[in-house]
Formats: structure tokens, sequence, C-alpha cells
């Protein structure tokens, strides 16, 4: 068996990793970083983007630049950029594809098949969408594991392995996944889950973005996408620093325009508040689905970027009450546990016998006769949530009505009362004897496995007629031959080759910068980039080209804590006197009084 890849396809930051010399070894991209951004923006010359150079477009060239798309996996949205659609999974493919060739670069070895990590709460649809996206990037997609599971997975490697059950809390840049884990001998069995798909770092980005334009008397809404990127951008970097001082500011600078805001915590908290709400939601279900099967939970384990809030990590103090807290390598941890899994896929001895289970996400069953109100069917589940995978369960129905001739079983995905409100996966329509109502019945076997694939069989008890139907999809995705034929059209659109891309960025960079600045600031950064541009094409002399990309990435550097720094007056003739220092930090964090009651911040 060849190497098999295992990648963490994030909403904000992918990353691969692979099984070597008993671990789980993450790989690093052409920059040498592990977090390559799931960012992906589109050349006027075809060339696509992927990563730290399309993070930069996104400001720069928002009409050709998409992010969070991992958000809409299933769907029937698409985007339209430079005059093509793309859905989602066309987006994804270009980001396995950029991991795909960086692994191949660093391990000297072709890769064709990966293990992908999804959200526990992504839905047969979406899980369908993201093998595509895999077939898409050239890679073979056998096994989709949700995301607190390889977390889990990873844990338990790194731990001391004792029987224990914890709870995985994995909160990334677009979506939140909550995992109740009983980990006894060599077993790791998920008991509960429960998530929000559209939940993540990003919402708070945009709700400090939304405070800064109410404070300045901005509508958010009404600017350009250049503007709100910018604004975004500044939120999400005071809110990472947070983390690290008590309090920092937001400061934004797009051309004549420039303003900053005070943040620390508490207002954090309170501008956010109807998210942290959202957030109690899974947990407590979590906490109930899973009581029947816990025996003590050890600790909470915190999983993904979003997880270094110290908000958020107050927040769940009050939330969980007695749990401790664990931080493990958030960024990280579930990258390398699908780098674990792919390990045990591969049968190595030394891992081989670790064994993983998983559970339905949703239950699945099938819409019902409504006596109450006929233009309605229930919801009857077959398969309940957060049952063991692999299963197979039986239900009996019977006719609704006097003689007629067919059963139609709808088969839905999800927990509301209505059929009609959940998630419709497809049907089966058998035929009957006509008979009074409640004589002619059928057997429907739901049988689900671990990759997310429901076959569903039908038989008429009567006359013994079988029909079945294996669910992988739902409206509006994609067929094999429409896999093939956007096969060849994709793969003619080349990235960005690697020994070019710290360059791009370097230009993207400054690209964005000069949006941001004005007056000399603006003509700095741009007779840099000028420069840059002649020594790279005209004179095509790599030593020089080496010197100078040190000192421009200095220049960048610096022109950023420019922009961003307060406590700095606005001369910008000054700035090629600075140099990059490495400023005290504020004092630690104290451990503040508890700042929550009833889910409300006190004051």
């Amino acid at each position: 068996m060849g190497r098999i890849l295992g990648i963490d396809l994030g909403t904000t930051n992918s990353l691969a990793a692979v099984w070597q010399n008993g671990e789980s070894m993450l790989i690093p991209n052409s920059f040498g970083e592990y977090l390559t951004p799931s960012v992906v923006s589109f050349g006027e010359d075809d060339t696509v983007y992927v990563g730290k150079t399309a993070k930069e477009r996104l400001v720069t060239h928002p009409e050709c630049s998409v992010s969070v798309f991992k958000r809409f996996m299933g769907t029937d949205k698409k985007y339209k950029i430079r005059g093509k659609k793309y859905r989602p999974e066309e987006l994804s493919a270009f980001v396995l594809r950029k991991l795909r060739e960086d692994a191949q670069r660093y391990l000297g070895e072709e890769i064709e098949e990966a293990v992908v990590s999804v959200p526990a709460y992504f839905n047969d649809k979406a899980r369908k969408a993201t093998k595509n996206a895999g077939e898409l990037a050239g890679l073979k997609v056998d096994r989709i594991i949700n995301e607190p599971s390889a977390a889990a997975l990873a844990c338990r490697k790194c731990g001391n392995e004792q029987d224990e059950t914890f709870l995985v809390f994995d909160f990334g840049g677009g979506t939140l996944d909550v995992s109740l884990v009983d980990c006894f001998d060599n077993i790791i069995e998920i008991t509960a889950v429960s998530g929000d798909n559209h939940l993540g770092g990003s919402d708070f980005d945009e709700a400090v973005a939304r405070e800064f334009c109410r404070e300045h008397h901005l509508d958010f809404d009404e600017l350009s996408p250049q503007r709100q990127g910018i604004l975004l951008e500044s939120a999400s970097r005071a809110k990472c620093g947070l983390s690290e001082k008590k309090d920092v500011i937001m400061s934004v600078s797009d051309g004549e325009f420039k303003g900053q805001m005070e943040m620390n915590n508490k207002k954090l908290i309170k501008i956010s508040m109807p998210l942290f709400q959202r957030i109690s939601a899974p947990v407590k279900r979590v906490m109930n689905d899973g009581k029947k099967d816990m025996l003590g939970i050890s600790k909470v384990i915190l999983v993904g970027g979003s997880c270094k809030m110290p908000s958020l990590q107050q927040y769940l103090c009050h939330t969980l009450g007695e749990y401790s807290l664990a931080v493990m390598n958030p960024d990280y941890m579930v990258a390398l546990g699908v780098g674990t899994y792919a390990g045990i896929k591969e049968r190595r001895e030394d891992i081989k016998d670790l064994l993983l289970t998983d559970i339905c996400p949703f239950s699945l069953g099938t819409g019902i006769f409504n006596a109450g109100n006929a233009k309605r069917a229930l919801m009857s589940t077959i398969i309940e949530r957060n049952s063991v995978l692999p299963c197979s369960h039986r239900a009996h129905f019977q006719t609704a009505s006097d003689y007629q001739k067919h059963v139609v079983i709808d088969v839905y995905q999800g927990e509301e009362y209505y059929a009609d409100n959940n998630i419709h996966l497809g049907e089966i329509e058998v035929n009957v004897p006509p008979a009074p109502k409640g004589k002619e019945t059928v057997t429907v076997d739901y049988t689900y496995d671990i990759n997310g694939i429901l076959i569903v069989d039908v038989e008429v008890d009567s006359t013994g007629e079988k029909k079945r139907q294996v669910i992988t999809t739902g409206t509006d995705t994609m067929s094999s031959d429409e896999i093939k034929k956007r096969v060849a059209q994709l793969e003619k659109m080349g990235l960005c080759p690697a020994d070019q891309e710290e360059y791009r960025m370097l230009f993207a960079w400054g690209e964005r910068l000069y949006a941001q600045a004005f007056g000399p600031l603006k003509n700095a950064v741009g007779e840099r980039l000028d420069f840059f541009q002649r020594l790279l094409y005209a004179e095509q002399n790599p030593y020089k080209v080496k010197k100078w990309k040190r000192e421009i990435e200095n220049f960048l550097k610096n022109a950023e804590n420019y922009l961003d720094d307060k406590e700095i007056e606005w001369n910008p003739e000054d700035i090629d006197s600075w140099y990059e220092e490495d400023e005290e930090d504020d004092e630690e964090l104290r451990e503040e009084d508890r700042l929550w009651h009833d889910g409300h911040l006190t004051h």
C-alpha cells in the first residue's frame, strides 16, 4: 500500500500529516509553515493562488478571492469568479491539491490517497462533497473522519493512555464540534456529538468589525468588499491580540480613513454575547445525550485555533463548572489525529491495533402519514443520532389509505418533528397490491457505514418485491461524469509554482498595505514593490533578490506595525528607521473574578 496523506481540511486553515517513524508528522508547506490558509484566489492568467498569498489577495482582489467556502460544502451555492462558476468542493479541491503537492515535494514520493477530516456535524451531502473535492484534486478519499474523533485519537496518542472519558471542544475558524469520548484499552469510542457548522472564530471577527463600524458611524453592510476585508483583517488581529494582552487597540487605516477602537476581553464578550449563547447549546446537548454512558469526565480538551480566546475559555469554565480545561496544540490536534488514522489505514505495525469507533451525528428516518395534517408527514426515526457505526436498523410500515398502489419511502436526516423540516436524502417507491389501509406492509432496513454511506432496502412483505438504494449524495451534487470533466478543466489551471510563491506572497502583502496606506507611506510601499518587481523580472540576479527580499519583508512588517500601533505618531517619513524589536508584553492576564452569571456577563 502506498503512502496515505492525512488532511485536516479546515475553514480557516488546512494542514497535512503522515504516519512516519512511529508518530504522526506534520507536513510543512512551501513557506516552511504547517498552517495553509484555506483561501483561493484566481489570477488573470489562470494561475490559482492557494494559502498565504491568496489570503493577502482577499483584501486587494476581493472580486476573485474566496474564503470560508467550507461552510457551504454540499449546498447548491456557487461562486462566480472571472466569468466562471465554482462550487465549494471545487474550491476545496484547490486547497487539497496544494497540500498534496507540498507533501509530495517534502516526502519525495507520489501520493494518491488521503484521509480527510470533516466536522462531526457535516450532513450526508457535505461529506459526499468533501469526497468529490478529493477526487477533483486527484486523490482517492475512501475514508472521512470526524474532526473531534481525529482530535481524540491524537490526544490518546499524546496522553498517558489510561482509561478515561473526556469532552473534545473543537472550535475553529468556521465550525464548532463537541464530542464525548470514552477511551479504554486500545479503543477510542465516540459516544455523543453535536455542533454548529456556521459558528467559528470568523463570526467573532465580524462582531468586532461591526462594533468598530458602530463606534465610527459606519454601516458595515454598505462598505465595499475591499474595505470590509480590511476591517475583518484588523478585527482578527485585535481578537488574537487579546490572547496575550489585557488591552489592545484595533487600528484601521484605509486610504484617507483611519480609526481606532480600544478592545479588551470584557468588551469582546459583550459584543459577542449571542455567539457565546450559541456555543452553549451543543455543549449542553452532548452532555445530555451522553449522560447514560458517562462514568465521569476527566477533562475538557480544547481544539482549534479559536479556543485560544481567554473569554471563550472563561465561558466554558462557567458552562461546564468543575471540569478542568486542557489546551493541547489546538491548531494541530486534528491534523495529527488524521495523520495517525492514515497510519492505521496503512496497517502500520506500530499502530494498527488501535481502534476508533464513530457514531452517526444525525438521526435517519422516513416520513409517515400525519393524521392531524395530511399535508405534512411526520419524521419516523429508524437510526437514532449517536448510534455507533456501522449500524443497521429495521422498521415496519403499513399502508395509510385504502387500495393504494404505491408506497414511497422518503429518506430524511435530522431531528425535526415534521419530516420536511429535515434534510431529504432520497426516496424509494415500491408497488403494493391494492388492499384496505393497514393490510399491506413493507419492511425497511437502513444500513449506515463508517464513511457516511447509507443503504436503504425496502421489501413488500406480501409479494417479496425488493428495492435498494445506496445514498451517497443529494440534489445538485456532482455525478461521476461531471467530476471527470471538471478534473480535466481544473488541471489546466495551474497552481502558483512553489519556487515563486514566496515572491507572489510578498507582492500580495505589499498590495494590501498599499491599499490601506495613504500619503508618503503609500508611496514608500509602492516604490519598494516597483523596485523588487524590476529586480525579480528584469535583472534576475538571485543573490540580489534574496538580499532585497529580506529588506522588503522587514519594511512591510514595520509598515504593518505602523498602521496598527497607536503609540507611533503619524509620521510616515520615519518608516525606514524602524526595526522589528521584541516589545515587552503586557503583564500576564490575571485570573479575574468570574464574569459570568446565568450565561450573561456581570458588570
